[in-house]
C-alpha cells in the first residue's frame, strides 16, 4: 500500500485487491478530525452520492466502503493522470481544442448529475482528475446536494470563491445552473491560464474599489 495523496483531513493510498489484483485508490479519513472540523455533513453528502452507484465515464466510482472505530474508508477508481490543476500549472494554459475536449467531458458529467437531481457546487481544477487515457473525471462530491429538481433552489453558501456564481456570492437563492457558471470559469482558466475572477480576493480584502473595477472593463 503506497501513499499517493495527503491533506489534513484525509490520506489516499494506492491499494491492490488481493483476489482480482485490481488497483484502486483508497481514501482514509479520521473520524475525530472530521468532527472537529464540522465536516460530517460533507462526508455524508459524498458518501450518499457515491453509494447510489452512479455510473458515468466521467464520474469517479466507489467500489467499496467500510469503517473502523476511528476511520472511514472509500475505495475508488485509481486515476493516475494527475489533477487538471497540476497540468495547468505545468503547461500554463491549454490549446482551444484541448480545452473544448475537457469542457465537453465535464459538461456530460454535470448534465448526468443534474439528470439525477444532484447539484455539484464545487467545480474547480483541483477536483478534476485525468485517467490513464487522458479523459477528465469529476471527483469529490462533498458539497453536492441531492433532490435538486430543475426548478428547485437552495441558499447554502459553499464552494470555492473564485469559481462561485454571482447569486451564491450575493447570498441569494440559486439552482442547478450555478454549475454551468463554474464550468465557464474553469474553461476560461484552461484557455487563458488565469482564474477568471482572481480580483475577488482583493475585493474581500478591500484592496480595490468598485470605481476601479468599472474602469477595467
Amino acid at each position: 500500500m503506497d501513499g499517493i495523496y495527503a491533506k489534513k483531513m484525509q490520506k489516499v493510498y494506492l491499494v491492490r485487491h488481493p483476489a482480482d489484483k485490481k488497483v484502486y485508490a483508497m481514501k482514509v479519513m479520521g473520524k475525530e478530525h472530521i468532527r472537529r472540523r464540522n465536516e460530517v455533513k460533507h462526508i455524508m453528502a459524498e458518501r450518499n452520492v457515491l453509494i447510489r452507484n452512479i455510473e458515468h465515464p466521467f464520474l469517479v466510482s466507489l467500489h467499496y466502503s467500510f469503517q473502523t472505530k476511528d476511520k472511514l474508508y472509500f475505495v475508488l477508481d485509481y486515476l493516475n493522470g494527475g489533477e487538471l490543476f497540476f497540468h495547468l500549472q505545468k503547461d500554463r494554459h491549454f490549446s482551444e481544442s484541448r480545452s473544448k475536449f475537457y469542457a465537453a467531458e465535464i459538461a456530460c458529467a454535470l448534465g448526468y448529475l443534474h439528470d439525477n437531481n444532484i447539484i455539484y457546487r464545487d467545480l474547480k481544477p483541483e477536483n478534476l482528475l485525468l485517467d490513464r487515457s487522458g479523459y477528465v473525471i469529476l471527483t469529490d462530491f462533498g458539497l453536492c446536494k441531492e433532490g435538486m429538481k430543475s426548478n428547485d433552489t437552495t441558499e447554502t453558501f459553499c464552494g470555492t470563491p473564485e469559481y462561485l456564481a454571482p447569486e451564491i456570492l450575493l447570498k441569494r437563492p440559486y439552482d442547478r445552473t450555478v454549475d454551468w457558471w463554474c464550468l465557464g470559469s474553469v474553461l476560461f482558466e484552461m484557455l487563458v491560464g488565469l482564474v477568471s475572477f482572481s480580483f475577488l480576493k482583493h475585493i474581500y480584502r478591500q484592496d480595490i474599489t468598485y470605481e476601479y473595477l468599472l474602469n477595467i472593463f
